[in-house]
C-alpha cells in the first residue's frame, strides 16, 4: 500500500448540496449515523445504512474511486476484526474446526457485521472531511463545543488542535513518502522480507520524519504569532454559520434513519 493512497483529512472542493451544508449539520449527522450503525442487527438494517451512505455520496458528487480509496488504510483492521469475531464468538452451529480453533455460524455472522460496520463508519466519516474545508470544520467544531465553555472546556483551542491534526495528516504522509523514495534511491529496501523485517526497515524513517514534523509545527507557530493570533476571544469571521432549510432537512432524515433502525431492532420487544 502506497502512502499516497491514504485520503484521510483531504478536502475535495465542490459545490454540491452536501458541500453547502452547515459544518455543524455534517458533524451532527455523522455522529447520529455512527450511533445508528450500532442499532443495526438484521441484513435489512445494514442494507438501509448502505443505501443511505450511497445516496449521500451521490448527492455530494464525490468520485467513487476517491471515496473507496479511503478504505485502503483499514482493510487489515477490517480483516483482523472479522477473524477475531469468527474464532472467538461463542455459538452452537459449528462450521469449521481445526485443533483448538473453531468457526461457528454465530461467529461468522458477528464478524461480517463488525466488518460492515467499520466500512460504513469510515465511508460516511470520509464524506465529512471530503466536503468540508479545515477552516470551516474548525468553526463547526468550535460552535458545537461553545456551550461547554461554561464548565471550563477550551472550545476554540480544542477545535483548532483537532483540525490542525486532521489537516496535517496528508502533509505528514506526503513527507513520509518523499523520505521513503529518497532512502530507496540510496539503497534502502522497504518491500522485501517478512512483516517484522519491514517494520525494522521503517525505523530509519522516524528520525527525519519527527524532525520534519517539529519543523513544520515551529513554522506554523511562528506564522500564527506573526499574524497576531491570540485564540478565539474577540475573533470575528468572514462567514457566520447559520442553519438553512437544507440543514434541518438533512438532520431530520438522519434522525429518522436512526429511529427507524432502533424500531427495527427493538420494536417487537417494546410491543411485547
Amino acid at each position: 500500500m502506497m502512502l499516497s493512497d491514504i485520503t484521510l483529512g483531504q478536502y475535495f472542493p465542490g459545490n454540491s448540496l452536501v458541500h453547502r451544508l452547515d459544518p455543524r449539520t455534517k458533524i451532527l449527522a455523522t455522529i447520529i449515523y455512527i450511533i445508528a450503525i450500532f442499532f443495526a442487527s438484521a441484513p435489512l438494517s445494514y442494507g438501509i445504512l448502505t443505501g443511505f451512505a450511497a445516496v449521500v455520496i451521490l448527492i455530494s458528487r464525490l468520485p467513487w474511486l476517491l471515496v473507496l480509496k479511503s478504505l485502503k488504510p483499514i482493510w487489515i483492521i477490517v480483516i483482523l476484526t472479522m477473524l477475531i469475531h469468527m474464532f472467538t464468538a461463542p455459538g452452537e452451529h459449528i462450521i469449521f474446526t481445526w485443533k483448538f480453533l473453531s468457526v461457528t455460524q454465530e461467529g461468522l455472522d458477528m464478524g461480517l457485521k463488525m466488518a460492515v460496520r467499520l466500512i460504513l463508519l469510515l465511508l460516511f466519516s470520509s464524506v465529512l472531511t471530503f466536503t468540508t474545508s479545515p477552516i470551516v470544520l474548525t468553526d463547526g467544531i468550535e460552535s458545537l463545543l461553545r456551550p461547554f465553555k461554561r464548565v471550563g472546556v477550551p472550545a476554540h483551542e480544542l477545535a483548532m488542535m483537532m483540525t490542525i491534526a486532521l489537516r496535517f495528516i496528508p502533509t505528514l504522509l506526503e513527507e513520509t513518502d518523499r523520505i521513503m523514495k529518497a532512502q530507496t534511491a540510496r539503497g534502502a529496501d522497504f518491500s522485501s522480507g517478512n512483516l517484522l523485517e519491514r517494520m525494522k526497515n521503517m525505523l530509519p524513517l522516524l528520525v527525519p520524519l519527527f524532525i520534519s514534523a517539529f519543523r513544520r509545527a515551529d513554522e506554523l507557530a511562528v506564522a500564527m504569532e506573526a499574524r497576531c493570533y491570540r485564540g478565539g476571544e474577540g475573533r470575528t469571521r468572514m462567514h457566520e454559520l447559520a442553519f438553512a432549510a437544507g440543514d434541518y432537512a438533512a438532520l431530520t432524515l438522519t434522525v429518522l434513519l436512526a429511529v427507524g433502525l432502533a424500531v427495527l431492532r427493538w420494536g417487537n420487544v417494546c410491543v411485547l
